[in-house]
């Protein structure tokens, strides 16, 4: 019996020590988590005032000081490129590194290293779709140039001297929820980030979809239902602008190609509304006389904030704005002379080919009427607490083939063909950083036109101001030389015709410089109207938000930072102006009950802003969808055949100008319904549920707890993100705000003698929750309020409001 006893006495201790020095699923390892000594109470962090900080990091070449506001935004003061980058990489990893960390990890398909086999096919995912072959890529043309690979090398020793500082104790939260450690930070690393924000701002591949509605429904549906321009569009080029250059030969089209098979699939669709907007206002327009520039680029909102407020001043820079985590420089900003911005331009330079292999083996494929080698990429993927996966990539001239069989339970996959080859410009050698390296130490607009030179991937629209009083914007990128239409369907990958046939000249990428309506702008809408003489995509995000914006701005005059920080948060919505009147008309309001007839007459006096409180909001925007649905899904959702919806603009030209169009009757039932049928069928099945799911109508009904916007933590972990915040806005508004995507940085600038800059992120500075500069400016970015920026001048300036000094020195 004593022998058991001590048994007991020596293994249950044992027991629970490896219980809770273990990690389980999401559980952190407790003892670990909860240790006094460098457990999660040590990531309780003051607020930094009063504090004077002096530290040696041998890696810089002089002395660098770097003063942090009040807000905890660093301030580097330093005397050569290298060491403004090397502290650039070193505060951002102060603030951000578990954040950089997460999100490389991500790009490179290596998150089951960190998570374990729960992560493996998203891993694949990454890796099949070439990130990391497009990173090294990237990285080549990035290290060729002495500028930029010196800015790669500096900001990546940065990192490393912070994470070479950390111990145990002060890692960041994050690391002891998921158990796990830092490793060294490479300059791949910062390619693979700017792969992500590529990927992110692809906006899904439609050309399955497209291809199965021209097998099922010939060309002439097809080109009345998806047309390449819309019926409604105020271009981000003005309409009439004249192209100053010769154009290249357009390549022919090849016979079309018939034999599209993209299997049974459902893809992942452009989302419509959801963007970016910036403008830029000449003197004639402002009160000052100086150019006033906006920008608020709409992303998926996350704690810690995607965005890095900082100021990078060196000989010959002194700029301020916001950096991406992990990569050098500042990407949206100003400096003492110009302003920039960006939004996405949605250009088609992702196409899918089918694919013909001489056998299963995949060694070779029919291209240019003889047999080709293809080669293998093997990636190697690690996973924890098991062995190392290698899985081979097949990869044509086209790039890689992403599949032969689809993955189970991963929905990010269900766009990808099988058996097809990927061409994409994110798998091209670039070197986007020398466009911000560029633009931080511009001084007018020709450093602009430089600039964008560089520029290869996501394509944008770059906005531009300087004090010399110009203003410009150009949808700007590496754009494939294509014929019209060429990457609508899928192509045929045999055929060297449906290759990408070289590029459109950078010098004739559409722009427009000090235009006769004193200003420019853009809301992801068509870039030009259609005399533009090249290929950029057929299909933009709905023109709404652009036309509203160039609404407001014609009529602007003495303009102020003030009137333009008032219009990022304007929730007019142009969508419902152009809608509701002939939805109103088609209700039978006698065969509507009580609930539905209060709905009705609050729908019928709503002012088409989607405002905080406005119960009309919530009901036109559920009605609308579900108007829609009612529609299209009969037609456009078919077993074993993946097809997408029309677009917003066709289907509004479809209830106004053709009411009795065939696509209004649901084929799937024996009567045979009318738009009027539809339009009663979706109002009240928006009012039931909306009864079911918030009450009674009333307050609950109210856009703002219909919407449900909040900021959620990167990694989804429970208790680290906002709560719901009470704001306006809609996709189709120029506030495009949804549930967890909205401005993620909004910025003014007012260009003079002394630039003037007012911004704000829904978040914080740093990326520890336990910091009071985690969330702080979250209701400040709710409220839709701006913060002054402090540009500083010295490190000295009286302007700003200094909380913190960090001196550095090599010794």
């Amino acid at each position: 019996m004593n022998k058991v006893k001590a048994t007991f006495c020596v293994v249950i201790p044992l027991l629970l020590v490896y219980i809770f020095n273990t990690k389980f699923g999401a559980v952190p390892p407790l003892l670990k988590f909860l240790n006094p000594f460098t457990g999660f109470w040590q990531n309780a962090e003051p607020s930094g005032i009063g504090l004077n900080h002096k530290v040696v990091l041998k890696g810089t070449h002089d002395r660098v000081e770097v003063v942090f506001d009040d807000r905890m935004i660093p301030h580097i003061f330093a005397n050569n490129d290298y060491d403004v980058y090397y502290t650039q990489g070193y505060v951002t990893a102060m603030h951000r590194l578990w954040q950089m960390d997460f999100q490389t990890r991500f790009a490179a398909g290596r998150l089951s290293e960190v998570v374990g086999s729960k992560a493996i096919e998203l891993d694949r995912y990454q890796r099949r779709m070439g990130m990391v072959y497009g990173a090294e890529n990237s990285l080549k043309g990035m290290m060729q140039d002495p500028k930029s690979k010196e800015m790669m090398t500096a900001y990546t020793e940065g990192i490393n001297a912070y994470i070479h500082s950390l111990s145990k104790a002060n890692l960041p939260l994050e690391y002891k929820i998921l158990d796990f450690v830092p490793e060294d930070w490479t300059p791949l690393k910062c390619a693979l980030l700017l792969k992500q924000m590529s990927a992110v701002l692809a906006m899904g591949s439609d050309e399955f979809y497209m291809s199965n509605i021209l097998k099922k429904y010939g060309p002439e549906v097809t080109g009345d239902l998806f047309p390449d321009y819309p019926f409604r569009e105020d271009p981000i080029i003005p309409k009439g602008t004249k192209w100053d250059f010769k154009p290249l030969p357009v390549p022919a089209a090849p016979l079309a190609f018939n034999q599209m098979v993209t299997g049974d699939i459902r893809t992942k669709q452009k989302i419509d509304g959801i963007g970016s907007n910036n403008w830029a206002l000449s003197g004639e327009k402002t009160a000052s006389g100086s150019p006033i520039l906006e920008n608020d680029p709409h992303l998926d909102l996350t704690l810690p904030s995607i965005w890095y407020q900082i100021q990078l001043h060196a000989p010959g820079l002194n700029a301020y704005g916001v950096s991406l985590p992990g990569a050098p420089g500042i990407t949206i900003g100003f400096n003492q002379r110009i302003a920039w911005g960006v939004t996405n331009v949605a250009a088609d330079v992702l196409d899918f080919y089918q694919i013909k292999f001489k056998d299963n083996s995949h060694k070779e494929y029919w291209y240019n009427n003889k047999w080709n080698k293809t080669t293998e990429r093997l990636e190697k993927i690690k996973i924890r607490g098991g062995h190392t996966e290698t899985d081979t990539v097949i990869y044509t001239h086209h790039g890689p083939v992403v599949y032969f069989q689809r993955p189970e339970k991963l929905s990010r996959a269900d766009n990808i063909p099988l058996g097809h080859a990927l061409r994409w410009i994110a798998h091209e050698k670039s070197n986007e950083l020398m466009t911000f390296y560029y633009l931080n130490r511009g001084k007018n607009y020709s450093d602009y036109r430089k600039a964008l030179t560089y520029y290869t991937a996501p394509a944008q629209n770059f906005i531009f101001a300087s004090a010399d009083n110009d203003i410009a914007i150009t949808p700007n990128g590496k754009f494939p030389l294509k014929w019209k239409d060429q990457g609508k369907f899928i192509l045929d990958g045999s055929d060297p015709k449906s290759d990408w046939q070289g590029w459109i000249p950078a010098s004739q990428n559409p722009t427009v410089k000090n235009p006769p309506r004193h200003f420019v702008s853009s809301a992801n809408q068509s870039s030009t109207d259609q005399t533009y003489p090249y290929y950029i995509n057929w299909e933009f995000s709905s023109y709404e938000r652009g036309k509203r914006i160039n609404d407001r701005l014609s009529k602007m005059t003495n303009a102020t930072a003030d009137s333009i920080r008032l219009m990022q948060s304007d929730a007019y919505s142009i969508f419902a102006e152009n809608l509701l009147p002939a939805l109103l008309s088609r209700v039978d309001n006698n065969a509507l009950n009580a609930t539905q007839k209060e709905a009705f007459n609050i729908i019928s006096k709503w002012n088409k802003y989607y405002n905080a409180k406005e119960i009309g909001a919530s009901v036109f925007d559920l009605w609308s969808t579900r108007l829609f649905f009612d529609i299209w899904d009969d037609d456009f959702t078919i077993k074993g055949i993946p097809m997408r919806y029309p677009s917003r603009d066709r289907t509004i030209e479809l209830i106004l100008k053709d009411p009795n169009s065939k696509w209004f009757d649901n084929v799937q039932t024996s009567k045979k319904e009318t738009l009027t049928d539809l339009v009663n069928e979706s109002f009240k099945y928006t009012c039931d549920s909306l009864e079911r799911k918030f009450g009674l109508i009333g307050k609950n009904w109210e856009w703002a707890r219909v919407k449900q916007t909040h900021v959620p933590h990167l990694a989804n972990i429970p208790g680290l993100g906002s709560k719901t915040l009470m704001m306006g806005g809609a996709k189709s508004t120029i506030n495009a705000l949804g549930e967890k995507n909205g401005p993620s940085w909004r910025m003014v600038v007012e260009l003079g003698k002394n630039p003037k800059g007012h911004g704000v992120f829904p978040g914080g500075q740093s990326g520890n929750p336990g910091s009071p500069f985690y969330d702080n400016m979250i209701g400040t970015w709710s409220r839709g309020e701006l913060y002054d920026l402090y540009f500083m001048q010295t490190p000295n300036d009286p302007s700003a409001k200094i909380i913190s000094n960090l001196h550095i020195s090599n010794k």
